[in-house]
């Protein structure tokens, strides 16, 4: 796949994730996934994972909310643990929620990046290339 075509799917990954970002609460790891996520236009109900007391919180806050959730953790080891750990208990808590957008962009993007902070770089180093 040309880095044009790949893109053009990042993109329109990023469409739907932004189309979700108003119904449903988007989990990330950390505060630079969220600089990351406005940077390219992703706003909404976006919570911390680990700057806000980890998966638990996390799901307790969707449930909360009476919302979906995104998982949208880094796709290197850690943040395959943190997404596990929050299926489980959002699963618990009768959560619905999606891995789909985190696992389609992992596939686009791991051959240049492995974390969410980055996606804006990568965007625009393939947008400009």
């Amino acid at each position: 796949m040309s880095d044009a075509e790949r893109y053009e799917e990042i993109m329109e990954a990023l469409r739907e994730l932004e189309e979700m970002s108003w119904e449903r609460v988007i989990l990330v790891e950390g505060r630079r996934d969220v600089t990351a996520l406005e940077h390219l236009g992703i706003f909404g109900d976006v919570f911390t994972v680990q700057a806000s007391g980890g998966p638990v919180k996390a799901a307790e806050y969707v449930a909360g909310r009476r919302k979906k959730a995104v998982i949208l953790t880094d796709w290197d080891r850690k943040g395959d643990i943190i997404a596990s750990d929050l299926e489980v208990h959002l699963s618990a808590l009768d959560v619905q929620y999606d891995t789909a957008v985190r696992s389609r962009l992992a596939g686009l993007c791991r051959i240049d990046i492995k974390d969410v902070q980055s996606l804006d770089e990568l965007v625009h180093r393939l947008e400009t290339a």
